[in-house]
C-alpha cells in the first residue's frame, strides 16, 4: 500500500479522532475532544453520501449523482491516473511532504505554468522559489496551459505495452495532445506522478506481474542518463549533496572549503558566518568549475565585474555565495548553496561567503 493523499497535511490528528459524514453533508475529521482539524466544508449542499472511486478519488455527491466535493481537486504531492492541474477553478501545483514519515509541507513544488511546467525550490532563505528544471514547451507556440492531467493508456490496439504521460490542452487555441513520459511494458493502470521528498518529479507504476506485487520507478524527470536532453542531471537536484558539495558524474565528489577541495561527507556544510554588518565582516573563497543548480535557468545580472559582483553578495545578508562567468561577466548571487554541479567550463567560477 502507498500513500497517495494527504487531508490534514501538518495537522495530524491525536488517538481517539474521528472522521464523520454529518446529516448536513459535511466531511470533518476532529480530535477526541471534538475540535475540527479538517473538513470539507459542504454543510447544507445537497451530499447524500461518500465514495471512493477505482481511480482512487474520494468523492461527495447529490441525489443527482453529481460530484460536490472531490479529494481529485486538492492535490498535495501526487496525481493519479485521471487527475490534472487546471489554470482556472484547480490545482496548478503539487507540493512535496518534508520526509517521508512527516507529513508537512516540504521545499520542493511541481507547477503548471503558462506553457511549461517546472520544478521549485524554496526555504526560509529564499525570498521566492528557485527553479530548478523546466520542461520543454506544450502547443505551437500560441495559448497557454488550461489542462494538465496525467494518463496511462495501450500504446496501441491489442499491445501489451502502455504509455504513461500527459494530456494538455492549450486556451485560446485548437492545440491539444498528449506528452509521453514512459511505455512500461505492462498494464500501468496503477500509476502515480510524485513530487518526491528529494525534489525529483517520478512515476511509479504497480506490476500485477509480480507475485508479491511491486512498485517499480518507471520514470524519473533529474536521473544518471547521459542523455540530458531526455533528461535533466540529477546533479541539478538542489540538495543532492546535501547543504555543500560538488557533483560531478551524478555523484558528490568534494566539500569545498576555505583550504580547497576536500572529501565530501553528509557533515559538509557552509561556513558560519558572523552578524550581517553589510560588506565590511565577509570575504569569500573561489571554487573552479562550477555553477549553481539554478544557472541553467537564472544567470544571473550583469554584465559586472568580478568586484561588483562581491559585493552585492556581501551587501545582501541573505547572500550565502555567488557564481561569475567570466566570459559574459554575469553574476548570480545566491541564498541557498547546496549541490554544486561541475562543468566543463573553468571560467565558470562559485565564491563561498566566509567570515572574514
Amino acid at each position: 500500500m502507498r500513500w497517495v493523499w494527504d487531508a490534514n497535511r501538518g495537522s495530524p490528528v491525536h488517538e481517539n479522532a474521528t472522521i464523520s459524514l454529518g446529516p448536513d453533508g459535511n466531511l470533518v475529521l476532529a480530535e477526541a475532544n471534538g475540535t475540527v482539524v479538517w473538513q470539507t466544508n459542504t454543510a447544507n449542499k445537497g451530499v447524500v453520501g461518500l465514495e471512493i472511486l477505482p481511480e482512487g478519488n474520494i468523492v461527495l455527491y447529490d441525489s443527482a449523482g453529481r460530484y460536490v466535493w472531490q479529494s481529485f481537486d486538492h492535490p498535495t504531492d501526487t496525481l493519479l491516473v485521471g487527475q490534472s492541474l487546471r489554470a482556472t477553478g484547480g490545482p496548478t501545483r503539487l507540493v512535496s511532504r518534508l520526509s517521508e514519515a512527516e507529513p508537512l509541507n516540504g521545499p520542493y513544488s511541481f507547477v503548471m505554468e503558462q506553457r511549461h511546467w517546472a520544478l521549485y525550490y524554496q526555504t526560509k532563505n529564499t525570498q521566492k522559489p528557485m527553479m530548478y528544471h523546466k520542461s520543454s514547451e506544450f502547443g505551437v507556440g500560441k495559448g497557454a496551459l488550461d489542462f494538465f492531467g496525467f494518463y496511462t493508456a495501450p500504446e496501441s490496439e491489442g499491445s501489451s505495452a502502455f504509455e504513461v504521460g500527459f494530456g494538455y490542452n492549450m486556451s485560446k487555441s485548437e492545440s491539444s495532445g498528449t506528452h509521453i513520459l514512459t511505455r512500461p511494458k505492462y498494464n500501468t493502470t496503477y500509476s502515480m506522478l510524485r513530487i518526491d521528498t528529494d525534489g525529483n518529479l517520478r512515476i511509479y507504476t504497480y506490476d500485477e506481474n509480480v507475485d508479491w506485487g511491486a512498485w517499480e520507478v518507471t520514470y524519473v524527470t533529474l536521473d544518471r542518463s547521459e542523455d540530458t536532453n531526455a533528461h535533466g542531471s540529477e546533479c541539478k537536484l538542489p540538495k543532492r549533496c546535501g547543504s555543500l558539495g560538488v557533483c560531478e558524474d551524478f555523484q558528490c565528489v568534494a566539500c569545498p572549503t576555505a583550504k580547497g577541495l576536500l572529501g565530501w561527507s553528509k557533515g559538509c556544510a557552509p561556513p558560519p558566518l558572523p552578524p550581517c554588518k553589510g560588506a565590511t565582516n565577509v570575504d569569500y573563497y573561489k571554487v573552479d568549475g562550477v555553477e549553481h543548480f539554478t544557472s541553467e535557468y537564472n544567470e544571473g545580472s550583469g554584465p559586472v565585474s568580478l568586484t561588483q559582483c562581491k559585493d552585492k553578495c556581501s551587501k545582501d545578508c541573505k547572500c550565502l555565495g555567488l557564481f561569475y562567468k567570466a566570459e559574459s561577466s554575469k553574476c548570480l548571487v545566491v541564498p541557498e548553496l547546496g549541490s554544486l554541479p561541475r562543468v566543463a567550463n573553468s571560467s565558470y567560477t562559485g565564491y563561498i561567503k566566509i567570515s572574514k
